[in-house]
């Protein structure tokens, strides 16, 4: 593990890596989003998969905050309450996610004005709704989003068909349908116009209608298999980093195939294969060295109970790594 020094720069052990980032480790066990068990073993995974080493290999110093207490589902209601009109009685745990929410954004806010950069480690894609509404926080010119994810996630209470909120979390931070009246929920920070989904291949079909209407830019597979996953990221950075303060990247596992991320909770098949992931990342640490642009980072959907032998968590920790700055030469 990497020391800092007195301005809070990283001063890792690698030499010929850039030190441009300090990687506070936030990890949120919750698995009341999704629909599988398991998730919420992602953190203790994604660690034991050694990712402080993997960022020490970057040249970043790695400090780990330990877990967010969250709760858990034994003690909860499926039920919400969040919304006397009935509006989101679709959204499992809303009210339990929310509160989590609350307490992620500000332990995220935080991190970012003691000068480190918040990898949050899910848990289910709910905390990203945390991870974005903290990163935003004291962005005077707001955030751009690169979501890189196998779904939207970009349904409403009224619009999911399961209920579960990690179908959800962008169509939140865009204030879409009843989350507009929720105070943790909707962010000004987090404009249509500067979120970025990379290698979309699952769509609700109201879902589907509600991107379409959208200002948010949508890079599907089929664009990824056209033009390649260089061009696609290239544009993707373009468009996000327009004109704000910084962009939050969000990792869901289930981007990758399943071939090469067995331990996620929603496979999709003809995700991008492992290099094309790393190249991706590459590009976000690549423009990050050219201008400080990565202020916030989640990593999200790692189930342990689903994977074999670690290797979906090992995948996470490397692809962080990448994004962080770790490179060959």
């Amino acid at each position: 593990m990497s020391a800092e020094d007195d301005t809070g720069a990283a001063s890792g052990t690698n030499g010929d890596q850039d030190t441009t980032h300090t990687a506070r480790l936030l990890g949120v066990p919750l698995d009341l989003g999704a629909n599988r068990r398991g998730v919420d073993m992602g953190p203790s995974a994604i660690r034991y998969a050694d990712i402080s080493a993997e960022l020490d290999t970057a040249g970043v110093g790695c400090v780990d905050d330990g877990d967010l207490e969250v709760p858990r589902l034994e003690t909860s209601s499926p039920a919400s309450n969040a919304d006397d009109s009935g509006a989101a009685s679709n959204a499992k745990y809303l009210d339990e996610i929310g509160e989590v929410t609350a307490t992620l954004a500000d332990a995220v806010a935080t991190t970012i004005d003691d000068g480190a950069t918040p990898l949050v480690l899910g848990g289910d894609h709910a905390v990203a709704m945390g991870s974005m509404f903290g990163a935003g926080r004291h962005a005077d010119d707001g955030i751009g989003v690169i979501w890189f994810d196998a779904h939207g996630d970009y349904n409403t209470p009224a619009t999911s068909p399961s209920g579960n909120v990690h179908g959800m979390p962008l169509a939140a931070a865009h204030g879409r349908g009843s989350f507009a009246d929720l105070d943790w929920a909707d962010t000004d920070a987090v404009s249509e116009e500067n979120t970025v989904l990379v290698g979309i291949r699952r769509l609700d079909e109201e879902e589907r209608a509600a991107l379409r209407e959208s200002e948010a830019t949508v890079f599907t597979m089929r664009e990824i298999d056209e033009r390649g996953i260089t061009a696609v990221v290239e544009d993707a950075l373009e468009i996000a980093t327009d004109g704000v303060d910084g962009i939050h990247v969000s990792l869901d596992l289930d981007w990758l195939d399943p071939t090469v991320v067995p331990g996620v909770g929603t496979p999709v098949r003809g995700g991008v294969d492992y290099r094309e992931a790393h190249a991706a990342l590459e590009l976000v640490a690549e423009r990050d060295r050219e201008a400080d642009i990565l202020r916030s980072m989640d990593v999200v959907e790692v189930n342990p109970i689903l994977d074999r032998d670690n290797q979906t968590a090992e995948v996470a920790a490397e692809l962080a790594a990448s994004a962080f700055g770790k490179r060959i030469l």
